[in-house]
């Protein structure tokens, strides 16, 4: 049996012969951009080294992972965008030390480890909770003091914390984080377990004598501590080339090994991590100085333009802002198009509106809450299920 076609069906017809052209072109980027193939990328710039041999620029990547950083990046900052509007709203109290512009390390350190690997930081520690595992939700009700909250409200934005993904800390003390570090990675050459701890710390915390004095006792028992120095160039309201001597930070090890590293640049921070951790395992550790900035003042309570200016803020967001550096590598390499990378900025922005939304109808803590968690009883040896005896014979 024939069947006839009226001037409509064929119209239709014809529209949908055409349509899949564009979806073919969609799908094809979007298996394109989910693809695993291996892609070579140089680094932006050379890493220079102290007592090593550098890592090669040539990093092996991949479409997919490139996706991942753009979106995880966007998170991240978007989340710290919103955190300033929360806190200017009085809906974050204390203090709130911002991230922005710092995102390339976050990211690219959690591609080059795994959760087994521990990470410890200082008060700047959202985005570094956020790669480690966490959730937005669990972001912002802690910083806005509800008990959904990572912490259970009682932290907020200087004690983050995530055990269950290697993340120990949000550290309020300038530079406390870094024996604490040491000690982590004490513990994983004691269980023989073949893991690294990265210690992350400022600028303005290279200057504290318990840095120097963690580093001495790590280069003395060959732990495996990555000493990571956040350079972001500013202090609370100071520069850094008035507060250290020597800004060199990734030589200040003197006997052990240092690597710098381009800050803003994702793959870099990768290459350097993946080079850190191996060495750390065989050689004992060593220090990264990751050049990168903050686009914020140091917290909240510093606006960030008395010591520098406008213009150099923007410079650095023109130039080598990391979101936009792994933006410009997913159109070059045909992995996404414009329009696409727009929708995903614009999701991310829903999902932090709904998220805040969603975390502002949260408990805050009982009253009762303040007196939790402060003092835990010792635990005897008893309690610890050993025997006295056997204890005491494997004490000095």
């Amino acid at each position: 049996m024939e069947m006839a076609l009226s001037r409509s069906s064929l119209s239709s017809l014809s529209s949908n012969l055409v349509k899949p052209m564009s979806s073919i072109l969609s799908l094809r980027r979007r298996s394109i951009s989910s693809s695993s193939e291996p892609l070579t990328v140089e680094t932006s710039v050379p890493f220079t080294s102290h007592n090593c041999d550098a890592p090669s620029r040539s990093v092996e990547t991949s479409a997919a992972e490139l996706f991942s950083f753009f979106r995880d990046m966007v998170v991240m900052r978007r989340m710290e965008i919103a955190a300033d509007s929360l806190y200017k709203a009085k809906l974050i109290r204390g203090f709130c030390h911002l991230y922005d512009g710092q995102e390339a390390v976050a990211v690219g350190m959690e591609a080059a480890i795994t959760k087994k690997d521990c990470i410890i930081t200082a008060y700047r520690d959202h985005c570094t909770f956020l790669s480690r595992g966490g959730t937005l939700m669990e972001v912002f009700t802690e910083l806005m003091g509800r008990r959904e909250g990572c912490s259970k409200g009682k932290g907020g934005s200087m004690h983050f914390y995530r055990k269950e993904g290697g993340f120990y800390g949000g550290h309020g003390i300038v530079g406390a984080q870094v024996p604490l570090g040491c000690g982590l990675a004490f513990a994983q050459k004691y269980c023989k377990d073949e893991n690294v701890t990265f210690a992350l710390y400022g600028d303005g915390a290279a200057n504290q004598g318990q840095l120097f004095e963690a580093l001495n006792i790590a280069a003395l028992w060959d732990l495996p501590a990555i000493l990571v120095c956040e350079n972001n160039h500013y202090g609370m309201g100071t520069a850094e080339w008035r507060a250290a001597k020597s800004p060199a930070y990734y030589k200040r090890g003197d006997y052990v090994s240092g690597l710098k590293v381009d800050g803003m640049d994702a793959l870099a921070v990768k290459q350097a991590c993946k080079f850190a951790k191996k060495h750390a395992l065989d050689n004992g550790p060593i220090i990264l100085e990751m050049d990168t900035y903050r686009y914020h003042g140091h917290s909240m309570s510093d606006p960030g333009s008395t010591y520098r200016t406008r213009d150099e803020i923007s410079g650095v967001r023109q130039e080598r802002d990391p979101i936009e550096r792994v933006r410009k590598l997913l159109l070059t390499h045909d992995i996404a198009i414009e329009k696409e990378l727009k929708d995903v900025e614009k999701e991310v922005r829903k999902e932090v509106d709904e998220t805040i939304a969603k975390a502002k109808e949260c408990q805050m803590p009982d009253p009762s809450d303040l007196f939790t968690n402060v003092y835990v009883k010792g635990l005897g040896i008893e309690a610890c299920g050993a025997d006295r005896k056997e204890v005491r014979a494997t004490l000095p």
